[in-house]
């Protein structure tokens, strides 16, 4: 067998914490080869982010080392190399693509000029053979109009244009390995699907090898050759990924894999990691003749929300004496919802479902069209009635901590809407029924004074949560709330999504592009595409038989693993 490429022998890293050295990641120990894919799975905090930082030289000196082992690279030790020595080695012989292109590529440079800088840095071309060679990269990562992606700066291209930009950056100098750590996570399940058929043939082209991060065990066994596991700064499991997938020996592997819902069956209850751990799986399902029991009473009811014809328009001018453009973000859009139903709402980014989501939330008005909510037509109410309403329609935020105060402790951040609708009779019956939300959501009195920068992001989800159900709201919009969650989690968060619709009758509007957490979560659902309704029916026979080609293009796009 050839030699590995890169050898990682017992390698610990280490972090500083108040004058001693903890380690993050122990003994590490694996091989890359040659014109191979490795995945690297693990929730946040597992170690896999900060190993892919001690192989490029990129931890934090002052906080953070290789505290043991070596890192070999063509036979050298690289975790001993100089920041000289590192220099020459990143670019040409290893490059990394960022899980956040946004963040990673410079604002205020075009796109063209931020790969030519590379080219310039590590090759003797000219100026010209530079711009060749950046726009033959851009044709080489599927760049449509290479010409006009060079002239333009970033925030004007879209998010899968712009980790494109980000892999013919990586790529330039002809890399021997490249790191990718999460580069779909913030990606709409077809653009997902294109970077990672990009990845695979950009690999068999020129041979390199690729380490492939991720959170998400079935889109890592779409690409890797060989997958490892690591939980707690340690490696659980490793071997060939269809192996791995179909059949994982390590209780942490088999919860990965199960915690995502199915699209074959509907569990009851998501198993968690926790679950895995202490024996404590549920493996009831919801079968069809209950689904077909519960749609039959529930559509029966009279509708609590009807959207009619909604349309809402943005206007754009270019330039001082440019001429007034329109677009049309949600175009003619009507739906019913019943009480106690999931709606669920997907379709690719700028589909307008967000828009649509805000409109129904009277967060941004309708432009045109009616929605009407138990017979009223809301899109009339005046500003106090508006007021009244939001206690009724409340939303679930895709990002916890930026909708949560940082000077705020969590139980009066609860409190507070409770407050100005003036819910209960005091303070300390709010504070009573705040700490009974805390504990209805798996957190407890002991979390009511802490602060938002305390918690992880799946505990500040489950806050949010706390502090939309404290006005008991009839109809919950949950706008990407799970997304930015580790696959675990995100079950933890939707088994408590569907406890609390259970128990208090909520009607939730999910607003997500994560097509098999849709299906798990929705009676009905609404696929939308450039502001339209594209296709609407029963989530299962929707799944099953989809009848629009644009509908069976996001579909064939969810990972479905080997």
């Amino acid at each position: 067998m050839k030699a590995p490429l890169l050898q990682l022998q017992n390698v610990t890293v280490s972090f500083r914490k108040e004058g001693n050295w903890t380690p993050i990641v122990k003994n590490s120990r694996f091989d890359l080869y040659e014109n191979e894919i490795l995945g690297i799975v693990g929730e946040s905090g597992s170690g896999k982010s900060v190993t892919s930082l001690a192989i490029m030289g990129l931890l934090p000196k002052a906080i953070a080392k290789v505290s043991e082992g070596e890192i070999i690279l063509d036979g050298k030790n690289i975790a001993a190399l100089s920041e000289k020595e590192w220099q020459k080695l990143k670019g040409n012989d290893i490059a990394m693509i960022f899980q956040e292109p946004m963040s990673s590529l410079n604002p205020s440079l075009k796109c063209g000029p931020q790969v030519a800088e590379i080219l310039a840095q590590h090759t003797h071309l000219s100026q010209k053979e530079i711009r060749q060679e950046v726009l033959s990269l851009f044709e080489k990562v599927k760049l449509p109009n290479p010409e006009i992606i060079y002239n333009k700066y970033p925030h004007q291209i879209s998010g899968g244009q712009k980790q494109r930009v980000m892999i013919a950056m990586a790529i330039a100098c002809k890399p021997k390995i490249l790191i990718a750590d999460e580069p779909t996570t913030a990606l709409d399940v077809t653009v997902q699907k294109e970077i990672i058929q990009l990845l695979k043939e950009l690999q068999q082209q020129t041979r390199m090898s690729i380490i492939f991060i991720s959170h998400d065990l079935s889109l890592v066994s779409d690409i890797a050759n060989r997958v490892l596991v690591m939980y707690k700064g340690e490696i659980v499991e490793q071997g060939e990924a269809q192996q791995i997938f179909k059949n994982p020996q390590h209780n942490y592997t088999k919860a990965l894999i199960a915690s995502r819902p199915s699209l074959e069956y509907r569990a009851k209850r998501l198993p968690t990691i926790q679950d895995f751990l202490n024996d404590t799986i549920d493996t009831a399902v919801i079968t069809a003749e209950d689904r077909a029991e519960n749609h039959k009473k529930m559509y029966a009811q009279t509708p609590i929300l009807e959207v009619q014809n909604v349309e809402k328009e943005y206007f754009s001018t270019a330039g001082l004496f440019g001429k007034k453009t329109t677009f049309k973000a949600v175009d003619n859009v009507s739906f019913k919802i019943y009480e106690g139903e999931t709606l669920g709402l997907v379709g690719e980014s700028g589909c307008g479902k967000s828009t649509l989501g805000n409109a129904i939330l009277q967060l941004d008005k309708a432009t045109a069209g009616h929605i009407f909510y138990k017979g009223k037509d809301i899109t009339k109410l005046s500003a106090t009635e508006i007021r009244t309403l939001r206690k009724e329609i409340q939303i679930i935020f895709q990002d916890p901590y930026s909708s949560l105060n940082p000077r705020i402790p969590v139980g009066k951040a609860i409190m507070e809407p409770m407050k100005v609708h003036g819910l209960y009779k005091n303070d300390a019956e709010r504070k009573q029924k705040t700490i009974e939300l805390l504990e209805r959501v798996g957190l407890g009195e002991d979390y009511f004074n802490r602060y938002p920068h305390e918690f992880s992001g799946g505990q500040r989800q489950r806050i949010g949560i706390a502090r939309t159900i404290a006005l008991q709201p009839k109809i919950i919009v949950c706008d990407e709330s799970v997304s930015a969650l580790d696959i675990s989690v995100q079950a933890q968060v939707l088994n408590l999504l569907n406890e609390l619709k259970e128990n208090f009758g909520f009607t939730y509007i999910f607003i997500s592009h994560d097509l098999a957490v849709v299906k798990y979560m929705s009676d009905q659902v609404l696929v939308m595409n450039k502001g339209k309704i594209e296709e609407i029916g029963d989530a299962d026979a929707l799944y099953a038989n989809p009848q629009k080609e644009y509908t069976k293009k996001l579909i064939a796009a969810i990972p479905k693993g080997n």
